[in-house]
Parts: C-alpha cells; sequence; structure tokens
C-alpha cells in the first residue's frame, strides 16, 4: 500500500469516527501540514466546515459553537505557531467548561529539533488546560492502526464531555506528500454497519444520607439564601426557582444564571442584589444562616463582599463535578451531584422552614433598588441606559452575548426578570476580552435564534478580525458596540486615583472611527444619540439580516459619576427602609 493509500485511509477513519462520536463541526485553519485532516473533514458529508484563516478567531469561533450547540467541535490547524494561536481560547474553554477538540498537524519526528521550518515542540502544547493529550502515530492502514486511530477519536471525544466538558489535545505528525487521495472506494466506510459503540455518560447522583443531612441543616435555618451563579442548564435553572418557591426563600440570581428570563414564577428572584449589596450596612442586615449556591462563583463584587463578611454560616456548594470553584477558600460543604437530581430528592422530603419574614424583607429591597434603576438619565444616552434599551427590545427566545468588563457588570445591575426566555452568553471561564466577536459569531452561526451582542471598544477591538466569519458565512447578528475610548472599568478601581499613568497604562484610549472596519467586513454600521434612535435602530437590525453593528459614544468620568450616584441613591432609599424595619 503506498503513503497516500495509507495517509487517506487513516485520517479518513478518524473524520469519520469523529462523526460517529458526534463531532458535527469543524473549524479548519488553512495551512500546509495539516492538508489531509482538512481535506477529509471537507469531504465528509456529516461535517459542517467553517473556514478561517485567524487562527485565534477560529478557535473562540469554535468556543462560541460548541456553547450553543452543547456539543464538541473539532479544530484542525498547521504545524508551528498556529496552533499556539489556540491557546487563548483553550485557556478559556477549560476554565469555562466547553468540549474542544484541538487536531494539530506536525512535522515528522526526523523534522523536529534539526531546524526545520515552521517546527517547534507542540507536545503537551496545552500543558494543564487540556483534559487530555495524544501524540498520535504516523498513518498506516492496517486494520489494526485503522482500529487504533478510531480507538483515538472516541476517547476524544469521551473526555472532552465527561466530568468538566473541556478541551482534548491530538498531534498528528505527518510526513510528506501531504495530498490524500479522495477517490479511494469507501473512504468513510459507508458500506460498513453504523457502530453502535458512542460512550454513555451518566448524570452523578449523591448518597441519600447525604441529602437527609442538608435538609436536617436547612429546617433548623431561619435566614437562607439561595445563590445561583453563571451556568448553562435551563432545566436547572428552573429546578432552582421550584426549590425557592417550595420553601420560600430568596435567589440570588447571577445574570448568567438562565434564571431571570423565564415564565416560571420569579417573585422570589433577586435581580438587583449587585446594586444594594454595595451596602455594608445593607449587607449587615441581610446576613444569612445558610447560603446554597448552584454554579459558579456570581460575577458580582457585592456578592463576594456579603460572602466574605459571613464566613462562619452553614454553607453549601452544589456542582456537577468535583473541579471546586469557591475563590474565598472559605470553608464549605462540597456536594458532588447532578443539581436537578439533588433539588428532586430535597423536594422529596418534608421540610418546614420559618424563613417568610426573611423573604419578604428581601423581596421588598429588591423593590425598591428597582424602582430606582429604572429612572432614566433624561440628559443623554448612557452605557446603563443602552443595556436597559437592548433588554427592552431584544426579541423573545433570541440570544445574548455579553461581553466581560462593564457590559456584564450594568446587565447584573439592570437585568430585570422577565418572561421573554432569552438565554444569556458570555466568556466567564477566565473572564477576558479576547476573542468576544468570535464567541458570539460561533454562537449565530449555530443559532436558529436571533442573537445580539453587547461589548466594549477595547474588547470590539481586539477581535476586529472576527468580523471575516460574518462576512464569509453571511451570519446575522446585532452588535451594540459601547465605545467610551478606553477601558472603561478602570475608572471604577483605585488605579484612577493615580492621575499621572492613569490614561497611558489604564484609560488606553483608542481613538478609533469603527465604522471603517464594519464596512470592510461587509456589515452595516449606525452611530446613534439619543435612547429612542437606538430603540428604533435594534428594532430594525432584528428585522434585517447581515452584520450589524450599532455605536454608542459615552464618556468614562461621566459614567463613573452617574454609577456612583445611581448607587447611593439605591443604599438612601433601602436604609430608609431598613430603619422602618428596625
Amino acid at each position: 500500500m503506498t503513503h497516500i493509500e495509507s495517509l487517506t485511509r487513516y485520517y479518513a477513519h478518524f473524520i469519520d469516527e469523529l462523526t460517529h462520536q458526534g463531532v458535527h463541526d469543524i473549524v479548519i485553519s488553512p495551512g500546509s501540514r495539516s492538508t489531509p485532516l482538512a481535506m477529509l473533514a471537507v469531504e465528509n458529508k456529516h461535517v459542517r466546515e467553517w473556514i478561517l484563516v485567524d487562527e485565534r478567531s477560529a478557535s473562540y469561533f469554535a468556543l462560541g459553537l460548541a456553547k450553543q450547540t452543547n456539543r464538541p467541535v473539532a479544530l484542525i490547524c498547521t504545524s508551528g505557531t498556529a496552533a499556539a494561536n489556540y491557546y487563548p481560547a483553550v485557556i478559556e474553554a477549560s476554565h469555562g467548561r466547553v468540549p474542544l477538540i484541538i487536531l494539530t498537524a506536525d512535522r515528522p519526528h526526523e523534522l523536529r529539533d534539526v531546524g526545520a521550518p515552521q517546527a517547534m515542540n507542540q507536545l503537551n502544547l496545552y500543558g494543564d488546560f487540556v483534559k487530555q493529550f495524544y501524540e498520535m502515530s504516523l498513518p498506516e492502514a492496517t486494520d489494526a492502526m485503522l482500529n487504533y486511530v478510531r480507538n483515538r477519536a472516541q476517547r476524544a471525544v469521551l473526555y472532552a464531555m465527561e466530568g468538566n466538558p473541556g478541551p482534548v489535545q491530538l498531534n498528528f505528525p505527518i510526513r510528506e506528500p501531504l495530498t490524500p487521495d479522495l477517490t479511494l472506494p469507501n473512504l468513510f466506510n459507508e458500506t460498513a454497519e453504523i457502530r453502535q459503540n458512542k460512550p454513555e455518560i451518566g448524570k452523578r447522583l449523591i448518597d441519600s444520607s447525604a441529602i437527609d443531612s442538608f435538609t436536617k441543616v436547612l429546617q433548623t435555618k431561619k435566614r437562607p439564601v439561595i445563590v445561583c451563579g453563571p451556568q448553562t442548564d435551563k432545566n436547572l435553572s428552573e429546578a432552582i426557582i421550584k426549590l425557592s418557591e417550595r420553601l420560600d426563600i430568596p435567589i440570588i440570581a447571577d445574570p448568567l444564571s438562565q434564571i431571570r428570563s423565564t415564565k416560571i414564577n420569579q417573585t422570589r428572584v433577586i435581580d438587583s442584589s449587585d446594586a444594594f449589596l454595595k451596602s455594608k450596612v445593607i449587607r449587615e442586615n441581610l446576613a444569612p444562616d445558610m447560603i446554597i449556591r448552584f454554579g459558579s462563583m456570581p460575577i458580582s463584587k457585592s456578592y463576594l463582599f456579603y460572602l466574605t463578611e459571613n464566613k462562619n454560616v452553614s454553607h453549601y456548594v452544589i456542582d456537577s463535578t468535583s473541579d471546586v470553584r469557591e475563590p474565598t477558600n472559605q470553608q464549605a460543604n462540597y456536594l458532588i451531584t447532578d443539581g436537578k437530581l439533588f433539588i428532586e430528592s430535597v423536594l422529596k422530603k418534608e421540610i418546614q422552614i420559618n424563613s417568610a419574614a426573611w423573604t419578604s424583607k428581601w423581596i421588598r429591597y429588591n423593590q425598591l433598588a428597582r424602582k430606582e434603576l429604572r429612572k432614566e438619565n433624561k440628559s443623554r444616552l448612557t452605557e446603563s441606559g443602552a443595556i436597559q434599551t437592548v433588554l427592552k427590545n431584544i426579541p423573545n427566545q433570541s440570544e445574548l452575548f455579553i461581553a466581560n468588563s462593564m457590559p456584564v457588570r450594568d446587565l447584573d445591575t439592570f437585568y430585570e426578570v422577565d418572561e421573554k426566555n432569552v438565554y444569556i452568553y458570555g466568556n466567564r471561564g477566565v473572564s477576558g476580552i479576547d476573542g468576544v466577536v468570535s464567541t458570539a459569531l460561533g454562537i449565530a452561526a449555530a443559532s436558529k435564534k436571533s442573537v445580539t451582542l453587547v461589548i466594549g471598544d477595547l474588547s470590539f477591538y481586539h477581535d476586529l478580525n472576527g468580523l471575516l466569519a460574518a462576512k464569509h458565512y453571511k451570519i446575522d447578528i446585532t452588535i451594540l458596540l459601547i465605545n467610551n475610548d478606553g477601558g472603561g472599568i478602570f475608572s471604577f478601581l483605585p488605579q484612577a486615583e493615580e492621575g499621572q499613568h492613569f490614561e497611558k497604562l489604564f484609560g488606553t484610549p483608542l481613538g478609533i472611527d469603527f465604522s471603517h472596519s464594519v464596512l470592510m467586513y461587509g456589515g452595516s454600521y449606525l452611530l446613534v444619540k439619543e435612547t429612542k434612535d437606538l430603540s428604533t435602530a435594534l428594532t430594525k437590525s432584528y428585522l434585517t439580516p447581515g452584520l450589524k453593528v450599532i455605536e454608542i459614544q459615552t464618556n468614562r468620568e461621566e459614567n463613573v459619576k452617574w454609577h456612583q450616584d445611581l448607587w447611593k441613591k439605591v443604599e438612601q432609599t433601602i436604609l430608609r427602609e431598613v430603619e422602618n424595619d428596625d
């Protein structure tokens, strides 16, 4: 058998097995050494290929596809620094629990460490950020080696999905010539019976004694609070609401918890806690005797203070796997189990707790905070007002991707519960500002729903290359660009007090006219200055296909003062209620 036939059979079997294991999206960063992987991926009728030339953009695009589909997505790149450009997205996937399968082509062993071009050490390139690494064998087409390559494809998918979903790397040394023979018969083993060897991953249950112990503690409490941080399971969010209703316990709901937008009763969902928990006096007035958390750590720094100040209360963290997410390092009871199954078990118990007055207090404070937060700044369009306008105009049953830094924090403050059933995405694994455009476009490419991205100017600049995917694949997305000419979040931090170097090191104004970039990538661009114009532009964008970028321009210093004044009004309003309670 010739080298070309061996190479073709080997990689055809690998790609074929990936599809049998449920991988149907493959993102390809073009290059020479990866030729057989790329060509056979494109040739396979069960693969939806996405070809993006910028590796960093491609990897974040794959991240978005995987987030939206809840399936592993494969990435293919050539040897050398191409694979290194995947690194930031691999890290985000690792911490964000997103399944990626990274297929890195490599020079064969005899061309390594000898000064050959485009050759570097790719073994364990991503270190501990991948769940599994395989250095693959050179291609052969014997039965044993074809079984081997299928086995590795199967195991790659299994490792990517089992436990905490995450990235897996397979490194393929490939000798020239590189071009496969696509005319070979039965290229993807289509005449064979479809294999039924796809692994099934079950949900983790907890022992009944742990449920008994939890409910025994719960029944002794009068001031319990449920907390739900960022998480992706709508079924879990609905179960948490049912638990709250049954036990009459308030829920501090992160904006990415999927709890704030549902038709299920939201009476006890606290959506303004970030605003009023900024006050130490109010935090003390709402001191709990038990905290029950689902999902990862909430975005809110106010909640972090609240948790830190109540370190001696009973604290339970319910998570599906043992990758602990508790950045305070405080003592907690970790229950490693499927959250929905855990709640179902708890609800079967006869539990009576006297928390009505406690829950009523949370609801009253939340309503007072909402009233202040709804007040509009009539003089000009603010960043917060832009978030509120998006939430008002975003279509039912749609999807929202919120960028890090100020956008996600404004969403936390101003996102009131509603019945629109909007799914919220974000890159909260390591909370970076890179790759946001590409991730959102990956979500939009896989989604059948309307997708909106809210992003700041620095994040937008970091990933302008990502807009090529929208142009190339005619992806429908609405982007609200909040341009405060720099890093707005730093204006809220102590660094802002250091006047001499602040703008150069932290403010980092760009001074860019983004309209040229948007038009270069075939999108439509509109600058708006009034709330009514933003509302009109958003409504129109949802009726228009393609890439639409709507920009608002704000002043960082004015934005800080506006936020601080608003938070002060919220605090004063609730403190008056606290005095009445006393």
